[in-house]
């Protein structure tokens, strides 16, 4: 089973966090921010990874601490989680449309972090969540995880349906990405991956 799970305090948010590559899309989210749980819950189920995260943070600033460190956190462990990498996919894609809004993620398992974000999301918050912060989370992940990672709206106008398609898009390529290939080998012709 690839899974980690990790405690993690600063001055602005105590996180406590487990995740499962190969659950089956189990989760219990408890941020403080109510789009956000919705949106990890939503990571969960279509990435078929088991999550749970519970949060106390400091959201009577804004929710910008409780998000990132969320993002920084999950990308550890998705990291960490994966160990060596052989025998995985390492590449996945997925277009997800949510009425009239189409996202495409598209991720490479390569140890290179590097994110490329293209959404221009109309409202500013959603409910307690600021929209900017979908972009700082998605940072967190791909940096900290290690993955190299392109998100884009490719057309939309209803911000939930734009965000909520990014997090339903990245969970199935991330799902496919760390899937088995069903060898024994590393999935480079370098023979090497980073991190």
């Amino acid at each position: 089973m690839r899974t980690a799970e990790l405690k993690r305090e600063t001055k602005e948010t105590k996180i406590d966090i487990q995740l499962n590559l190969d659950g089956t899309g189990e989760s219990s989210i408890q941020t403080g921010v109510g789009f956000f749980d919705h949106m990890l819950t939503l990571l969960a189920f279509h990435s078929q990874m088991d999550l749970h995260v519970k949060v106390e943070g400091d959201t009577w600033v804004d929710a910008h601490h409780t998000v990132e460190d969320v993002g920084i956190a999950l990308g550890q462990l998705i990291a960490k989680s994966l160990g060596n990498k052989v025998g995985i996919r390492r590449y996945g894609s997925s277009y997800m449309p949510m009425d009239e809004t189409l996202a495409r993620a598209v991720v490479d398992v390569s140890g290179r972090p590097y994110l490329v974000y293209q959404a221009e999301i109309r409202n500013p918050k959603l409910g307690d969540f600021d929209t900017e912060l979908a972009e700082e989370f998605f940072r967190a992940v791909a940096m900290n995880g290690r993955l190299t990672l392109h998100l884009a709206v490719l057309y939309g106008s209803n911000s939930h349906h734009m965000i909520e398609g990014l997090f339903k898009a990245f969970g199935r390529a991330l799902a496919e990405a760390v899937s088995s290939d069903g060898t024994n080998r590393l999935p480079s012709t370098k023979g090497w991956i980073e991190g």
